[in-house]
Order: structure tokens, then C-alpha cells, then sequence
């Protein structure tokens, strides 16, 4: 009696054994089909979990809510990660991918009245050490300049007038330049700026350039007010921060892919036409107001249109652009004691040069500043 108890005890133990392997692997073969189906970015969002920390381990969500306040939680940490920062990184942070100079396409827009007041100037000094990223974009022949940059001096065909035509114009060349080019960063500068490529590029290297990011410093104190034309006498108010042309800008090569529909091929100049501004608004029109990308500011990019005098000398080399120009009839200049007398050197620029490359062979050896 007690034999036979003892065999359907054993055979029940078995039986129930072999049932919990079949519902293991069962159950394990579902967990993996729904893996292996999940989309890349379900796996990706499962994955940030591990953001959340022990906090979150140690604070059960309440029943029904959990799930939904969960993903809520981690879509908005994803957004938080993925959206670029509107405030510009500190030039002493870890760089986030390698840069050099070469990797960056600056754009100088002039015209050709200009090419000796202004444009020379330039060419003495800081375009001197950066010619093979500098790209001069003007509106006549000029063989003189040819013959100092060669291929790098591109007549738009556009004309000299300083008309908002005009300057979208340029800055369509500019764009479908830059798009040829296959270089990571798109900088756009003024004949009036000092750029310091080597704190520019440091700069950038904060920035992936695969992300979407727009670089440089408002010339207003609120966003610009414009009407957008829709066709078929339809209009709608915009609003939109824009980095002004004069201080200079810079857009990533991942945003600059971005805005192709509205920029490249003629369509800056349509885009443009569509809110009667000039050529930076328009770039700021389509990166804020279509895209959704907004501005990042930065106080290192300077224009004519502020005090100059603001900036100390002990701080010239942390700047990436420097401008000049006239402000209620007098000079608006960096305010500093440099190789040259304001005489001189009426824009200062030769003076920050020699600041910055004392080794220039024209600048005067051993000069305290």
C-alpha cells in the first residue's frame, strides 16, 4: 500500500516538473519573439531605464498610473538628451568629437567696392593662417584676389546692391557652397569681423555636428515679428530668433541637410520672398520657425551693432569674432593698447592679431601690450 502511494507520489512530482520546464521555456520563447519584434526605438527607450537610477527603484508608481507615468518619464528624459542646448557649452568643456580647422567652412560675404577698405584687411590677418577653409563670396571679378586665394574667391553674380534680394542672393551661394564642400560646420561672417578660428573651432567641438545646432548672438531683445505668405493672398504672423549676420554664425552640417527643401538650389531666395526679411533672418525664418531648432546664443560672436569697448583686452582671446564700425559719430572699436596707434590701425585688427600671433612677420617684435 504504502509502495504503490509512493510511486504516484513520485510520478505526480514528475509530471509537475515536466509541466513547469514547458511553461519556462514557453514562457522565455515569448519574452524573445517580443524582443526581437520590438522597433529599434522601443528596445533604445527600454534601455534608458537604467537613467532613472536607484531613486526610481525605491519609489513604486501606483497601480494603473505606473506604466503611463513611466514612459511619459522616459520620453521626456529622451527629449531632454536629444534637444540641443540654448545656451552655449563652455570652451573649456570636453570637446565632444575631434575638430580641426579644416572641418569648418567659412563663408565671408563682401562686395566688391569693398575689396580694399575692407576685405584686404582681412586678408592680411586672420585669413592669412586660414585660407584653405576660408571662402570669399563677393560680386565682381576681382584677379588680384584671385591670385592671394584662387578658387576660394567666388563671384556670386549677385548684385552689389545691399538690398535683402541681394544679400539672400549670396547667402543661396553661400549654402550650396558649404553643401559641396562635405564639411562638418557652416560659419557665416561679415568683410567687418576678426574671426579667431582657433577659439572658434574649440567651440564648435563641443557640438556633434551631426546634431542639430545653430550658434551665434541676436541683435535684438525679443524675437523678430514677420508675415508668412501661403499663397492665394493667405498670410499668417511668425516669430523667430535669428543670429545677425553681423556678428557671424554657425550652423551643423546635420541641421544645414535639414534645411535643403527651403535653401538649397534657389530656394533661400523663395523662402526669402516668403518673409520679405534679408539673408540671416531667413536662415533663422527656416532653422526656428520651420524646423523647431532653436537658437543657441552665444557672447562670444560680437557685431557693430554693440559696444565694442565692453570687451577687455584680457578677454580678446576667448572671442570668436570681433567687429568695428561707428556708433553716434565715433568709433566703435575694441579699447585697447596694442602694436599699432588707432591711427594706424583704425579697426584694431592688426593690433589683435599680433595679440594673438605675436609671431606675424609684420607685427613689431617684442611689444608690450
Amino acid at each position: 500500500m504504502l509502495k504503490n502511494n509512493g510511486k504516484k507520489t513520485a510520478v505526480s512530482v514528475a509530471s509537475a516538473a515536466c509541466l513547469c520546464v514547458v511553461l519556462l521555456l514557453v514562457a522565455a520563447q515569448h519574452h524573445r519573439v517580443q524582443v526581437e519584434d520590438a522597433p529599434l526605438d522601443d528596445v533604445g527607450t527600454r534601455s534608458l531605464r537604467s537613467l532613472d537610477g536607484a531613486a526610481q527603484d525605491r519609489q513604486s508608481p501606483a497601480p494603473g498610473k505606473g506604466f503611463s507615468a513611466y514612459f511619459t518619464k522616459l520620453t521626456r528624459g529622451r527629449r531632454d538628451v536629444e534637444k540641443p542646448p540654448q545656451t552655449s557649452a563652455s570652451t573649456d568643456a570636453s570637446p565632444a568629437e575631434d575638430l580641426g580647422a579644416n572641418d569648418v567652412f567659412i563663408a565671408v560675404k563682401t562686395t566688391k567696392k569693398f575689396h580694399q577698405s575692407r576685405l584686404n584687411l582681412l586678408l592680411d590677418t586672420w585669413i592669412s593662417r586660414n585660407t584653405q577653409q576660408t571662402y570669399i563670396f563677393t560680386d565682381g571679378e576681382d584677379e588680384e584676389l584671385k591670385k592671394k586665394i584662387g578658387s576660394h574667391a567666388i563671384n556670386t553674380n549677385c548684385s552689389a546692391a545691399h538690398s535683402r534680394q541681394a544679400l539672400s542672393c549670396k547667402m543661396a551661394v553661400e549654402y550650396d557652397k558649404f553643401i559641396e564642400s562635405g564639411k562638418k560646420w557652416f560659419c557665416h561672417v561679415d568683410d567687418d569681423n576678426y574671426v579667431n578660428v582657433r577659439t572658434l573651432v574649440k567651440h564648435l567641438s563641443q557640438y556633434p555636428h551631426t546634431q542639430d545646432v545653430y550658434i551665434g548672438k541676436p541683435s535684438l531683445d525679443r524675437p523678430i515679428e514677420a508675415t508668412e505668405r501661403l499663397g492665394d493672398n493667405k498670410m499668417r504672423p511668425v516669430n523667430f530668433w535669428f543670429a545677425t549676420g553681423g556678428a557671424g554664425f554657425c550652423v551643423s552640417r546635420g541641421l544645414a541637410l535639414k534645411m535643403s527643401p527651403w535653401a538649397s538650389g534657389g530656394h533661400f531666395m523663395n523662402t526669402a520672398e516668403k518673409i520679405r526679411l534679408p539673408d540671416d533672418c531667413t536662415i533663422g525664418y527656416i532653422i526656428e520657425s520651420v524646423l523647431g531648432v532653436p537658437l543657441t546664443r552665444s557672447n562670444l560672436f560680437h557685431s557693430h551693432l554693440e559696444n565694442l569697448q565692453q570687451v577687455s583686452r584680457s578677454e580678446i582671446h576667448k572671442q570668436i569674432t570681433l567687429s568695428y564700425g561707428m556708433f553716434e559719430n565715433k568709433r566703435n572699436i575694441i579699447n585697447m593698447k596694442g602694436a599699432f596707434p588707432v591711427e594706424a590701425d583704425p579697426s584694431r585688427f592688426k593690433s589683435v592679431h599680433c595679440l594673438l600671433y605675436p609671431d606675424t612677420p609684420w607685427c613689431p617684435p617684442q611689444v608690450a601690450f
